[in-house]
């Protein structure tokens, strides 16, 4: 049987040829949610709302539940350990709109101040504008090579922790990353739950807590 292929259309952006896999993940974790998008499959003659699907409505129902038990359990807000850095605002540069769109939604959910860079150029801007306590790096940029990218964001701004991410890596690009100064890497494609986890495992020598005020609407520099 052939793997299923699912468009995911949020608004005006589609976000094509999703595994199923990787769709009911994005329902369970809450990175789609009830109301926000719609979705198509070669079986079907038109969009159709995943919570109105009877093979995916459960899933929605237990992020739910899930939610609603989290929100409910008090003191579930935790500081940072010793040697951990808070992270509060992080950019992703990223020139696949619609990945930047579902992932900063649900980052932003968790309380991430999010923006976005789509260019080389709009990531400069971004950096110069407002300090960052984590930035998301693609490799490929329609106006640049990511990893020159990474050497002038570690010599012009060390202060964010840098995460690269590609569909491409290889363990020479690794290493390069490392030199330059990238504390992780994460391979292409990603959840929102493979970011959480890497951020919750963030340690820096000599860290502190951020000073700054979490937003949660998400924002594209400009």
């Amino acid at each position: 049987m052939a793997d299923l292929r699912w468009d995911i259309k949020r608004g005006v952006n589609v976000y094509h040829q999703v595994s199923d896999d990787r769709l009911k993940l994005w329902i369970k974790t809450g990175k789609i949610k009830t109301g926000e998008v719609v979705v198509w499959h070669g079986n079907f003659s038109g969009w159709r709302r995943p919570e109105e699907l009877e093979e995916l409505r459960p899933l929605f129902e237990l992020c739910e539940k899930a939610l609603s038990r989290k929100s409910e359990r008090p003191g579930s807000a935790r500081k940072p350990g010793p040697g951990k850095k808070q992270i509060k605002s992080i950019l992703l540069i990223d020139d696949e709109k619609e990945l930047c769109s579902l992932l900063g939604d649900s980052l932003s959910s968790r309380g991430f101040q999010m923006e976005f860079a789509h260019t080389k150029r709009e990531a400069l801007k971004c950096l110069k504008t407002r300090p960052q306590d984590l930035v998301l790096l693609d490799l490929s940029l329609p106006d640049g090579d990511g990893m020159a990218l990474l050497a002038l964001i570690r010599k012009t701004t060390p202060e964010p922790v840098v995460f690269i991410t590609t569909a491409f890596g290889s363990e020479e690009v690794r290493s390069q990353a490392e030199k330059l100064g990238a504390l992780d890497f994460i391979d292409k494609p990603y959840h929102e739950g493979d970011i959480i986890r890497r951020i919750r495992k963030i340690r820096i020598k000599g860290a502190k807590p951020g000073k700054r005020t979490v937003k949660t609407v998400a924002q594209k520099c400009r």
